[in-house]
């Protein structure tokens, strides 16, 4: 039966001066024959030994030549012993960070193997630090929740930082893995126009479609599924000067909703500030979030369309509109249910997504 390796971790580091202290005893050499043979005080050698000053190349060079013992031995236990203390330095430093641990959703990286499973509190902190490409609990706040950073994004951020952090990373990870050209703005344009018609095609067909037509424009496209309780249906932000992504999920499942969380996040791309992270919460108040949805009704069906929409009596007449509009009949059927609140009529013509 095959069994599984367990990484040994000491909470202890061995002092390289213990191997010298050895040979000393085991060669019946003095201190101060020691001493002469390599040309170092008997000061320097008890300081060695005791672990309070390192073995440097230098001091490994002579030690091979009185002890016949490698200097890369000698390089190799001080290089270890240094690794070490650093590894229990940043132990008992990240021990202390339970707090912050409480706010991300680390038994949902684990679950999508974004992490690794640890019982340890420094284990599992470590790995959400090296998850968010951060070296310690301040930077991550620096770079998430910093005074001048929080002007620049969504107040539905604040309310569970965390959460919202951890999704937002996972695709920041996916939309790196994305090679696109500079951002253009007239080619995003002309994609968008695109992608609309793709909106009739199942998502085997319009996921690599669109997320070719993005990137030629210099957006990545990157879909993450939805956290647990967190109602948020998408995300936008600047990668770089050159680079922007729009994150996605399929909170709501229907198409309609996903569609319109695309052009929604599009908007923010097209005309909203660099410096800004947007997340779609559905936020009525903020004017920015509002010319967005706007921004979104408008590319997947135009105001005038409105009042011919809120007159449908039958599915006949959805695919009518749908086909004349060259789109999905769910879109339609969802501009109908949100102008005349029957939320329930016309729901089978709704394509319903899930995560594969």
């Amino acid at each position: 039966m095959a069994k599984k390796l367990v990484e040994f971790s000491p909470d202890y580091a061995v002092i390289p001066g213990e191997s010298l202290k050895e040979f000393l005893e085991f060669s019946g050499m003095s201190l101060k024959e020691f001493s002469l043979r390599t040309g170092l005080t008997q000061q320097s050698i008890i300081r060695i030994i005791k672990g309070e000053q390192p073995i440097t190349p230098d001091t490994a060079n002579r030690f091979e030549l009185v002890t016949g013992t490698p200097a890369r031995f000698w390089n190799n236990l001080e290089s270890q012993y240094q690794e070490q203390l650093a590894k229990l330095r940043e132990k008992e430093r990240l021990e202390g960070e339970t707090e912050w641990l409480k706010i991300i959703p680390f038994k949902e990286l684990v679950l999508r193997k974004l992490v690794e499973p640890s019982a340890e509190t420094f284990s599992r902190v470590r790995e959400c630090l090296k998850f968010f490409g951060v070296s310690d609990v301040s930077g991550w706040h620096e770079i998430w929740q910093s005074p001048e950073v929080a002007p620049r994004r969504s107040s539905c951020f604040d309310a569970n930082p965390g959460a919202a952090a951890t999704w937002i990373r996972i695709g920041e990870l996916q939309a790196a893995k994305i090679s696109c050209q500079a951002f253009n703005k007239s080619r995003f344009k002309e994609a968008l126009n695109k992608i609309r018609t793709l909106t009739r095609e199942e998502p085997a067909v319009f996921i690599p479609e669109m997320t070719a037509l993005c990137a030629e424009a210099g957006v990545a496209l990157a879909l993450v599924k939805e956290f647990p309780k967190v109602p948020w249906s998408g995300a936008s932000r600047w990668l770089s000067p050159e680079k922007a992504m729009i994150l996605l999920n399929l909170r709501g499942k229907s198409n309609d909703l996903f569609w319109f969380s695309f052009f929604h996040e599009a908007g923010h791309i097209l005309n909203d500030s660099k410096k800004d992270l947007f997340i779609n919460s559905g936020d009525k108040t903020n004017p920015i979030e509002v010319r967005a949805d706007k921004f979104a009704a408008e590319m997947l069906i135009p105001e005038k369309y409105n009042a011919r929409i809120s007159r449908l009596k039958s599915i006949a007449e959805v695919h009518a509109v749908a086909k004349e509009l060259e789109i999905s009949p769910g879109i339609v059927v969802g501009r109908f249910q949100f102008l005349t609140h029957k939320f329930k009529l016309f729901n089978s013509l709704k394509t319903r997504f899930v995560w594969s």
